[in-house]
């Protein structure tokens, strides 16, 4: 046998051996199938098994160990309730904190296009950090809902000649990520009056900012919502982290929920952020036949990935400004802009200009917010209890107050600062055993009572009210009232990255002067001004409040008739 015959026969036999052994997982017939159920009765036999632990405990004391548990018991309660002594720690004056601000210069200007773009030239290291926001006033209300669903997919389904994998890797490659996400902001002056929308945000090094725009470019005008089970599986994995999320966050939804009917934004941001999006992604999620939903991403790009209602801000570096305001001009005229105009679902849409004045040549020119007011909106209380299978309580309060740029705002600031230290963390942490509560207001007007994984809800409750009657007899000190003040300005004059730089000018409509004023105003709050706040807001019956709950089931929401159960 030639040696040319025995090599040929020996591939062949490899061969043979290599398909039986791909071969072999597929049409192998032993399965190992592992089922996991719940148990409905596992809370209460937790419950009864510490209930039996803690007996046996007892039991197991003598007379004389009781008593001294009793009796160290009073001593805790007794050291809990007396004030510390701070004065022997060094500490910062309110007369160290500088009176002004620097101010960040602005430039503002328009596209061909008439798209208002912010530039903010900073020491950016080479890395070009891009922003834009497009308006939700001419999305029809029945896809209003699915907005965060579709923020979260957009750029993860595929664009252009691109497919999700290819899609991925070129944003892994070419820029430090792109994210959109939706965009509520409630006016600074109106509580009634608010911009929604959607913010799409990315960052790269110099020289990607081509690739990075023209991603950008192919989003907007050429989204792939074809691939099915991608879909699907983009809905698993959002509905999942959604749900897991609650334990980590659950004040934050109670809070939402609290704030729902109190300014005219509330609802959105339920819709947005809240319970109610955690049970429509629930609910998506477990659809049989999910076309319905996938139908809906293009007509929601139709009105939301397109040029007429975008504004832009970037910040780079003074020498890359030339040439990002080229890509930026570049990618405004390369996305679609509708063919007329659609009307707002809104009642009624008001511009308002940015106080911030430009810096270039055509000094004056202002970047204009649409924002979205009802004349009919009125705010009402309502308290609502979810039942979730926690052993734990989340809690939130919410009182309706006072815009962002008017001194009381300033009041109930160091308001919430000087409660939360000197008088919530003793009785909500200390003596309630929850893992952590207290109270801060919200740039919307919003004051916010809160507490996380609570053992006891409704003695949280009876403390945020105790807390406003605390507050209005003047229970506190000078020297409460200057370290307030500057644990707020440590939060007011942390640095802000050049990433940042011009951001809340840029999203929320807050100049530095408007910054200035309110520094101003923080350093003019006195005990009069605090205790006159507490007493105008924060006292149960003069504010419109909401109530909202996380946690197991009370017998006395289930109750009360004023309790919404979900």
């Amino acid at each position: 046998m030639s040696v040319a015959v025995q090599h040929q026969e020996q591939r062949e036999i490899v061969f043979t051996l290599i398909r039986i052994l791909l071969s072999w997982p597929k049409d192998n017939p032993h399965r190992l199938t592992l089922s996991m159920s719940p148990d409905a009765a596992f809370h209460d036999k937790q419950a009864a098994a510490e209930a039996d632990k803690l007996k046996e405990k007892v039991e197991a004391l003598s007379e004389e160990e009781k008593k001294q548990i009793y009796e160290k018991g009073l001593e805790l309660l007794d050291l809990q309730s007396k004030p510390q002594d701070t004065s022997c720690l060094p500490a910062l004056k309110v007369s160290d904190i500088e009176p002004r601000i620097l101010f960040t210069e602005l430039e503002m200007a328009y596209t061909a296009e008439d798209v208002p773009v912010q530039y903010c030239a900073q020491p950016t290291n080479g890395i070009v950090y891009f922003r834009a926001i497009s308006s939700l006033n001419t999305l029809p209300e029945e896809l209003r809902p699915y907005v965060p669903l579709f923020c979260r997919v957009i750029t993860k389904m595929g664009c252009g000649a691109f497919n999700y994998r290819e899609q991925a890797l070129e944003i892994d490659l070419k820029t430090g990520g792109l994210s959109v996400s939706p965009h509520i902001n409630v006016d600074d002056s109106h509580l009634d009056m608010y911009e929604q929308g959607v913010i799409f945000s990315s960052l790269c090094l110099d020289r990607n900012l081509p690739d990075m725009m023209h991603l950008w470019t192919e989003i907007f005008n050429k989204p792939h919502f074809e691939d099915e089970e991608h879909f699907k599986v983009l809905v698993k994995m959002t509905a999942q982290e959604l749900s897991n999320g609650i334990p980590d966050s659950g004040h934050n939804y109670a809070l939402i929920r609290a704030s729902r009917t109190l300014n005219l934004a509330g609802e959105l941001q339920e819709m947005f952020h809240g319970m109610e999006q955690v049970k429509l992604m629930k609910r998506i999620a477990e659809m049989a036949d999910i076309k319905s939903v996938l139908r809906k991403l293009p007509r929601i790009k139709k009105y939301l990935l397109n040029s007429d209602n975008l504004r832009c801000a970037v910040n780079a570096t003074p020498q890359q400004m030339p040439v990002v305001t080229r890509a930026v001009e570049n990618f405004v005229l390369g996305i679609a802009r509708s063919k007329k105009e659609r009307k707002a679902v809104r009642p009624r849409i008001i511009e308002k200009p940015s106080d911030s004045k430009s810096a270039s040549s055509e000094a004056g020119s202002q970047i204009t917010r649409k924002l979205i007011t009802d004349p009919t909106f009125q705010p009402c209380q309502m308290k609502t209890h979810f039942l979730l299978p926690f052993p734990v309580n989340y809690v939130g309060a919410c009182v309706r107050t006072v815009p962002f740029t008017t001194p009381e705002y300033a009041s109930l600031r160091l308001l919430a600062r000087l409660m939360t230290a000197k008088f919530l963390h003793t009785e909500i942490r200390e003596k309630g055993g929850a893992y952590g509560g207290g109270a801060h207001i919200s740039h919307n007007g919003i004051f916010n009572f809160y507490s996380y994984r609570d053992p006891n809800s409704m003695n949280t409750v009876a403390a945020f009210e105790k807390a406003a009657e605390w507050a209005k007899s003047g229970m506190f000190t000078q020297q409460d009232i200057d370290e307030a003040k500057l644990a707020v300005f440590a939060s007011v004059d942390a640095p802000i990255a050049p990433s940042d730089k011009g951001m809340n000018n840029f999203l929320y409509g807050i100049s530095d002067e408007m910054k200035q004023r309110h520094r101003e105003h923080l350093f003019s709050v006195s005990r009069e001004s605090l205790i006159d706040a507490a007493n105008k807001f924060l006292i149960a019956g003069k504010s419109t409040r909401g109530l909202a709950i996380l946690g197991p089931e009370n017998p006395e929401t289930a109750k009360d008739p004023s309790w919404v159960i979900r």
